[in-house]
């Protein structure tokens, strides 16, 4: 070999794990980011996910989360890389080869690497997707609006991810090759990188940093809104969690270097710890993004069993088969109508119930927003009239619950749910009624709530009250409520489709609309700015799609049609079918966010045994036995995992918890929130399972390349 780019070949071929390693962890992260994006912005999903909902931000949230773990996991494998290669490149120096020789090398072979991985894993990034997308469709549920579509500026995202990784790499490179000591660079690959002494109390104090910036996260936003009515960057509100994130990485810091046993396990496991201890920031790093990733995993799939069970639990629970509300004002199929379609599906009703409400103007506090350089503020201003709601008389609510309550005259109570919670469901406490077609007003004051779920978002006035203020009200102002029980629901199915058809086909265009569409604040926004939101051609002049008589199986429809009626068989029944692109959604994130803990853990625990391969066997030669060998290494991979997954499973449980508690008035978990926390622990029963498979094949890999595994004890 007489040029010096044929050595500098002879030695990439020879090194060529270190160049799959770098290369494989480029990869699988463009991979994933691209995988995500592409599933983040796909049309398909953003449909069904509104613009600022809770949802989309839960979505971005976990995305960040993964962008992060797999940016510091890419960085690290790359200093990895540089740190293998600077003997490489300390030789060479040594040898008389320019600076301006090796960075031309180097740049060949990192624009070669680079460009080919990150080209490789934004290309597979779609069919990745798609691929897992198709499988959902075809094991669990496949309906027409689940056709994945992706959108071009999903690969922006993989564009950027992948622009950071290149100039990354790039700049570590021109990094090792600028550096002056030749020694240094030639022993780079032998140094470590210790902890100091950590005092025991960063364990305590971890632990209760990462309370204090759980708790602040999520409440905090809260307080901003209520009491200083700030909508707050979300940048402002991410700060309030940085508590947790440094109560984390000091509790990680305590654990590698202290461990939780005391000094007595401590010294039975002197060089499994004095190891970790050597690597302990790389190992630290890792360990912080494996616990990110793994809460955001387990927060994305948290949300199937949640939704799934308290949706299951409250539509069991209904004391009424079937409900169907409608305003009076269209030609609706009446009680003989449904009596003949339910005896052509040899479907017996039992009870029927039926009651007329009347729909009145409320009065209430209206948010008036300002755009800020620091946020949205509002102020509140007090209207008589702002918005419209449902008020049945009070012997029409005795005959639908059965109860009997004796309303004051004069008072006016709110219906919320079976809990006596959900009341961000209801308009809250209203004291000044208006009849839209007379202009007519009834003052009253706020009752008792009272707890249905069935009617949840209703109001109940006294009876003379409410012939009173009801008085002259059109069919357009009025709605009828149908509730009644069949003798055998689940042989009603057939049935319960067919009615739910015939309801949509008799309802009219006028009743269109969104559940959020309000009559009363439809009439006061085209009298003050000449349009209306939520009327179907705002909608369509925004680019949101609307509510369409066309698509009645369709997700919107089925969640937000207005009028959507509670069959207790059809919500059991097509539950999933309903909701099956945010349960693909959030399983997807899951499943990518799995995937990366994995990979990290595995690489992270591969890089261990192979840097401390010559000091096993340097003890091996000192005489000690393979069994002890084995508890070494098994100490070591076992931390990488068990901590990562204990500290990352139990916080993200105990966050869920709080979410829970807090989340309704009064603040509580409910039987069906309790009913979904238990089927969340069978999911971190399952997801434990497989990780501890994947540490177990860890192990046997980690063994082969310290102390040939074939041959240790497993005990």
């Amino acid at each position: 070999m007489r040029h010096f780019s044929e050595v500098y070949r002879h030695l990439r071929r020879k090194n060529w794990r270190q160049y799959a390693l770098l290369a494989g962890c480029t990869f699988f992260s463009v991979l994933l980011i691209t995988a995500y994006a592409c599933m983040m912005r796909s049309p398909t999903v953003l449909t069904i996910l509104p613009e600022g909902g809770d949802s989309r931000k839960q979505v971005m949230m976990v995305f960040v989360l993964a962008v992060l773990g797999c940016a510091v996991f890419t960085t690290y494998a790359s200093g990895l890389f540089f740190r293998q290669k600077s003997r490489e490149i300390g030789t060479f120096l040594a040898l008389g080869a320019t600076r301006h020789q090796l960075k031309t090398e180097l740049s060949k072979e990192l624009a070669l690497l680079s460009l080919g991985s990150c080209a490789a894993g934004a290309l597979l990034g779609v069919p990745l997707s798609w691929g897992i997308w198709q499988i959902f469709r075809t094991m669990i549920v496949d309906t027409e609006e689940m056709v994945l579509r992706f959108d071009a500026q999903a690969y922006l995202f993989a564009l950027a991810f992948s622009v950071f990784v290149i100039l990354m790499l790039f700049l570590m490179g021109w990094r090792s090759i600028r550096r002056t000591n030749i020694i240094d660079i030639v022993q780079e690959s032998h140094k470590s990188e210790p902890i100091r002494a950590v005092p025991r109390w960063y364990g305590p104090v971890g632990v209760l940093l990462i309370a204090l910036g759980g708790f602040l996260g999520y409440f905090m936003p809260s307080f901003f809104v209520k009491v200083l009515h700030w909508y707050a960057p979300s940048v402002v509100d991410a700060l309030f969690y940085l508590p947790a994130l440094i109560g984390l990485y000091i509790l990680l810091l305590h654990t590698v270097v202290n461990g939780w046993g005391g000094k007595k396990k401590q010294y039975r496991d002197l060089i499994s710890t004095s190891m970790m201890k050597f690597q302990g920031r790389q190992t630290v790093r890792n360990m912080l993004v494996m616990t990110v990733l793994l809460a955001g995993a387990y927060f994305a799939s948290f949300y199937a069993p949640m939704m799934l069970s308290s949706s299951g639990t409250s539509v069991a629970s209904r004391p009424y088969d079937y409900l169907y509300h409608y305003r009076c004002d269209q030609d609706m199929i009446g009680q003989n109508d449904v009596a003949q379609l339910a005896q052509k599906h040899n479907v017996d009703i039992t009870t029927w119930v039926t009651a007329t409400g009347s729909i009145l103007g409320t009065d209430g506090m209206e948010h008036i927003e300002t755009e800020s350089s620091i946020g949205v503020t509002y102020t509140e201003e007090y209207r008589e009239l702002l918005q419209s709601a449902t008020f049945l008389p009070e012997r029409a609510y005795n005959a639908i619950t059965g109860q009997k309550i004796d309303l004051a005259p004069g008072t006016c109570a709110n219906v919320l749910d079976d809990d006596g919670g959900s009341s961000y469901l209801s308009g809250g406490d209203v004291t000044h009624l208006t009849n839209m077609v007379t202009g007519k007003t009834l003052d009253v004051t706020p009752a008792e709530p009272l707890s249905y779920t069935m009617l949840l978002g209703c109001y109940v006035l006294d009876d003379r009250d409410y012939e009173a203020i009801s008085a002259g009200l059109t069919g357009q102002w009025q709605e009828d409520y149908v509730l009644f029980n069949v003798t055998d629901v689940e042989a009603s199915f057939p049935f319960a489709k067919a009615l739910f058809y015939d309801i949509v086909d008799h309802s009219g265009p006028e009743v269109e609309v969104f559940d959020a569409w309000d009559p009363v604040a439809r009439q006061i926004a085209i009298e003050e700015t000449g349009s209306y939101f939520y009327d179907p051609e705002s909608l369509e002049e925004s680019g949101t799609s609307s509510i369409d008589y066309d698509k009645p199986d369709s997700t919107e429809f089925r969640t937000s049609w207005k009028y959507m009626p509670q069959f207790k068989i059809l919500d059991e029944t097509e539950l999933v079918k309903t909701m099956a692109v945010f349960l693909m959604l959030f399983i997807f994130i899951a499943i990518v966010c799995f995937a990366a803990v994995i990979v990290i853990s595995f690489t992270r625990c591969m890089t261990i045994g192979m840097t401390n391969a010559r000091v096993y066997e340097d003890l091996r030669h000192l005489g000690a036995p393979r069994s002890y060998l084995y508890r070494s290494v098994k100490g070591q991979v076992s931390r990488v995992f068990r901590v990562p997954i204990l500290v990352g499973t139990i916080l993200i449980y105990a966050f869920y918890t709080l979410i829970m508690y807090s989340n309704g008035e009064p603040m509580g978990i409910t039987p069906s929130e309790a009913s979904g926390m238990i089927t969340c622990l069978g999911v971190i029963a399952v997801v434990s399972l497989l990780l501890y498979l994947v540490y177990r094949l860890t192990l046997k890999k980690v063994c082969s390349v310290t102390i040939d595994s074939k041959t240790a004890s497993p005990h």
